[in-house]
């Protein structure tokens, strides 16, 4: 059986397919201005590497910010939903998902079963997400790929205060002024959105094993900063952004 989960984010679209839940062809591109002609390519992108065609599939749900334009799908399901399922079902274990987009982030508390059993969703502000890095590492004069290795060789913890992105821009601004070093600087952006994902994850109630997936999770250092505030090991999975079109491609009919 030939099944599709695509994952329509604000920066980004994730394909994945599965035959009979082995993963046999994935994609993933930057979202552009017109949602259906970027999933257009995306799916060519896919017919190219594997041969699969979007009537080859038996089964095509949708998740993401974006999951109402996704023209194939026949079913949608929701972020909170899709992360539940894909992270469990890579580590059985997991009890609390994280999950840290370009422009929104989500914490969810799984039980034994894969139920959700409660989540919180930081979706009106920039600080704790993707966007907050990459607007820090324009105003550091840092390429962002370099930002989270820059934050380990920070010598001191300076505290980052604004929890706004603007106000935090001004406040980089001023250690900039006041010397302070860009490696404790990057650790400050990377801690201030640590910060904001921790409180977010006490209100449903922390709970070992933690999974941290999206894009985010390729920041080495907000995965240490996270893992730092947290007192825990967080699992970062290989294909970190593709977990929740996982598990959408993993939801059974009519859920």
């Amino acid at each position: 059986m030939l099944t599709a989960g695509i994952d329509i984010g604000a920066k980004t679209i994730k394909i994945i397919i599965l035959d009979h839940g082995r993963i046999t062809a994935k994609n993933l591109i930057v979202a552009g201005y017109d949602l259906r002609e970027s999933l257009k390519k995306a799916w060519a992108d896919i017919e190219a590497q594997s041969g699969l065609k979007v009537d080859d599939m038996e089964k095509i749900i949708a998740t993401g910010a974006g999951r109402k334009e996704a023209p194939y799908a026949s079913e949608a399901i929701t972020d909170i939903s899709a992360a539940a399922k894909g992270a469990k079902a890579l580590n059985n274990s997991v009890r609390t998902v994280i999950d840290v987009g370009a422009e929104e982030a989500r914490a969810v508390k799984v039980d034994q079963s894969g139920r959700v059993v409660d989540f919180a969703i930081n979706e009106k502000c920039a600080a704790g997400t993707g966007a907050f890095t990459e607007a820090m590492a324009r105003a550091l004069e840092v390429p962002l790929e370099e930002l989270g290795p820059l934050s380990l060789q920070s010598t001191q913890a300076v505290s980052m205060s604004a929890q706004c992105a603007v106000f935090a821009e001004s406040e980089l601004v001023t250690m900039v002024h006041n010397k302070t070093s860009k490696p404790d600087i990057a650790r400050a952006i990377h801690d201030a959105i640590a910060d904001r994902i921790v409180s977010m994850v006490r209100r449903v109630g922390l709970e070992e094993k933690v999974m941290l997936i999206g894009g985010v999770a390729r920041n080495i250092g907000f995965v240490t900063s996270l893992k730092r505030e947290l007192e825990t090991e967080v699992i970062v999975p290989e294909d970190c952004e593709y977990v929740g079109a996982y598990g959408a491609a993993l939801a059974p009919a009519g859920k």
